[in-house]
């Protein structure tokens, strides 16, 4: 196969893997609706369980306050089990991204190096690699409710990748021509997968804060059936370190790959100031928690705040702004 045949095979396995995202998101969607429906059928009658899929919301009356409580069933293996909703979605999420890495994978052997050298090679990488750390972090802690959040924002990157980013197959740049392109911009990517989740995680806190402050609230109903504030929180602090190490790490090796290309550490160039503007602003977080006491809401804020100069730094400054990084735009 020609280079031509084989980056339109990979956009046609991106639109493939769009579409089964979308059958993931609406499955997660449908599980949430599924969570409020069981949340408001407890709420009606104290001290009764109502069933919901493969958990039991069950509502006790403690000092006149009917409290709600999840049980998860488990398995016949000891493991916990979701709705079905809730794992048609991972399913199909987990489908998706063997047809996205499959699409990766063609643009790469199109290109015959690593397919993140452009705006569309990144968003199509970094969009897989967001949904591989949303699936690992699995394996440590249950986060499959997060799955409306990650699904959408995947479909939304993607969309505006395939309409407004695509380019076709050409060669780097003779400054891209090096192996700082794999780490340098590899580790940049898992490290906006972090982001992402924490700020999945930060969103979730601020509903689940909000919907505290308005118990009357019933469209938050489901979110009694996941973690409280709190413990949002402090996933979303400890899902963040991680992305701000491979952010450092990002900042590092991207003043040394100066170097070998231009020359210098460090020229004040417009990527570069956004990478170190989102790296302070993410220290900043860290620093507020640790040692000034945000905790909650404001801790919240700052996440969102990060992940908004990550997008930025991906979107407008990419795009918008001239500078030596102008060749990873379009």
């Amino acid at each position: 196969m020609n280079t031509t045949t084989l980056a339109t095979y990979s956009v046609v396995l991106t639109y493939s893997a769009m579409a089964v995202y979308v059958i993931a998101f609406i499955s997660f969607a449908l599980d949430m609706a599924k969570r409020a429906g069981a949340v408001g059928t407890a709420g009606s009658a104290a001290g009764t369980g109502a069933r919901d899929g493969a958990a039991t919301t069950v509502a006790t009356v403690q000092g006149g306050t009917v409290v709600l409580e999840r049980v998860e069933q488990t398995s016949p293996g000891g493991g916990q089990r979701g709705s079905r909703f809730e794992r048609v979605g991972m399913a199909m999420t987990v489908l998706a991204l063997v047809v996205h890495v499959g699409a990766i994978v063609l643009r790469g052997i199109a290109a015959e190096r690593v397919p993140w050298g452009n705006m569309f090679e990144f968003s199509l990488t970094g969009t897989g690699l967001i949904i591989l750390v949303f699936l690992l972090v699995q394996f440590w802690q249950d986060l499959e409710f997060l799955g409306v959040f990650i699904t959408g924002l995947t479909i939304i990157l993607l969309g505006i990748a395939t309409v407004n980013y695509y380019v076709p197959v050409v060669p780097l740049q003779p400054a891209l021509q090096s192996y700082w392109l794999v780490i340098h911009v590899f580790v940049a990517i898992a490290g906006t997968g972090f982001f992402a989740l924490g700020a999945g995680l930060a969103v979730s806190q601020l509903v689940q804060t909000y919907r505290l402050g308005r118990p009357e609230s019933r469209g938050l109903r489901f979110m009694a059936t996941l973690p409280d504030a709190d413990r949002l929180e402090v996933l979303s602090y400890r899902v963040i370190l991680v992305g701000f190490v491979l952010w450092t790490f990002t900042l590092i090796a991207g003043a040394i790959w100066a170097e070998r290309a231009w020359g210098r550490y460090w020229g004040w160039d417009t990527k570069e100031v956004w990478t170190f503007i989102i790296w302070v602003l993410y220290a900043g977080y860290i620093h507020a928690r640790a040692t000034r006491g945000w905790r909650g809401a404001r801790s919240s804020w700052l996440a969102l705040i990060g992940f908004a100069a990550v997008m930025f730094n991906f979107s407008v400054v990419n795009v918008f702004f001239k500078g030596l990084h102008s060749y990873s735009g379009l």
